[in-house]
């Protein structure tokens, strides 16, 4: 997670999460990114149901919920752990996390326990009843997905009038007060999407926008071929950070964010350096901070039926079920070789990530897309887009 806002328009500064001693329970949520004892944030996919049928679900989620999901009391305990073992964040997810009946009763559990509670959703349930049940929970966060204007949604969502449900879903929150914001995953299906994204964040003051590199999981794996060039990578990322300073110049307050492709750190960096910019060494200094990719480090994954993953793209390889051991004690349990590898992925990338200099900054980006296409856990990325004169190895 690499913020453009933050670091290209200077919103914060290297000394800011010092300021907290860089202790997770400590940070405000803006700059969980930079904690150095990287207590992870849990996504949990609470529900394999969901009423939409997306294209590039990494969940491979369908209308039926599983028949094996974590009851309630056992939602509860796995809250409990959570809590107790210092997560700062539960991320609940599916599936369609609404369609499950007790979402409410976890997510009051969840901030009862001291957590920051998020809802990752499509939107198309949240009217101005259950906004407002939201915000008296206390739900930190509503992040919704949205692929493009309507037609593209409503494609890529499978039904019609999924926009304008996003649209009645992002009103029916700001009217509570309940921070939301946008979910955009990227693609050449809808890449020239971007520029209406922007405009949309613009028009109805989004404070929030993330954009999400593709990762091939799930239904995603079939969009391999449909992953952006380098080149068209590094256009939109570039379109991405342009934006976000007319936004910022304009006095909008708009938090930007890139997802799943730790290349745009030093990507933003080099720009930086080129264009002359005074803080290109305090914004490196962040990105060290950030220390790159987290999975199954800073970030991790329980599935419906109590799975633990590296993150919620890694479903095919499970480290131990949360019925029969905790998730804190399955986290820090290195006896698993991928688990032990990947609290220390550094030392074991290959190739070119091997011998980058910005492996401080990457970690080595995303290891289950190498090995989507490569077979090999610990094979470059093939989404890092830097070229080797970028990274040094020329």
């Amino acid at each position: 997670m690499i913020g453009i806002s933050k670091l290209y328009c200077g919103t914060i500064e290297a000394s800011d999460p010092l300021r907290y001693g860089r202790k997770s329970k400590n940070l405000p949520s803006h700059l969980l990114q930079f904690s150095a004892d990287k207590k992870p944030v849990v996504v949990w996919n609470v529900t394999k149901a969901c009423n939409l049928r997306c294209i590039h679900c990494y969940a491979k989620a369908d209308p039926n919920p599983a028949p094996d999901e974590l009851t309630t009391e056992e939602g509860f305990r796995l809250l409990e752990d959570l809590a107790q073992f210092g997560c700062p964040v539960v991320l609940f997810s599916g599936g369609e996390p609404l369609v499950r009946p007790d979402i409410l009763d976890l997510i009051k559990k969840a901030t009862s326990l001291g957590m920051r509670a998020v809802l990752s959703t499509n939107g198309v349930l949240i009217d101005e009843n259950l906004a407002k049940e939201l915000k008296k929970l206390g739900l930190s966060y509503v992040g919704i997905s949205l692929d493009g204007g309507r037609e593209v949604h409503d494609r890529f969502r499978g039904v019609k009038g999924a926009f304008d449900k996003v649209i009645s879903a992002i009103e029916a929150c700001k009217k509570e007060s309940l921070k939301v914001g946008l979910r955009f995953t990227i693609n050449k299906l809808n890449a020239q999407e971007i520029p209406k994204i922007f405009d949309l964040v613009e028009e109805m003051e989004i404070p929030r926008i993330c954009f999400y590199h593709l990762v091939y999981a799930g239904r995603g794996t079939k969009l391999v071929e449909m992953d952006l060039s380098h080149e068209e990578t590094r256009y939109w990322v570039d379109y991405i950070i342009d934006r976000t300073k007319e936004i910022h110049d304009k006095g909008l307050k708009v938090e930007v964010l890139t997802v799943d492709n730790h290349a745009d750190g030093p990507y933003l960096y080099l720009r930086m350096k080129r264009e002359g910019n005074p803080r290109a060494e305090e914004v490196y200094e962040l990105l060290k901070m950030n220390g790159g990719n987290n999975s199954g480090v800073g970030i991790g994954c329980v599935s419906w039926n109590g799975d633990v993953h590296a993150d919620q793209f890694w479903r095919h390889y499970s480290f131990g079920n949360v019925r029969e051991r905790p998730f804190s004690e399955i986290w820090m349990d290195t006896s698993d070789p991928l688990m032990a590898k990947l609290k220390e992925k550094k030392k074991h990338v290959k190739g070119r990530c091997a011998k980058c200099r910005f492996l401080e900054v990457c970690a080595g980006n995303f290891r289950v897309r190498a090995e989507a296409v490569t077979g090999d856990v610990w094979a470059p990325d093939p989404a890092c887009y830097l070229t080797d004169e970028e990274i040094g190895i020329a």
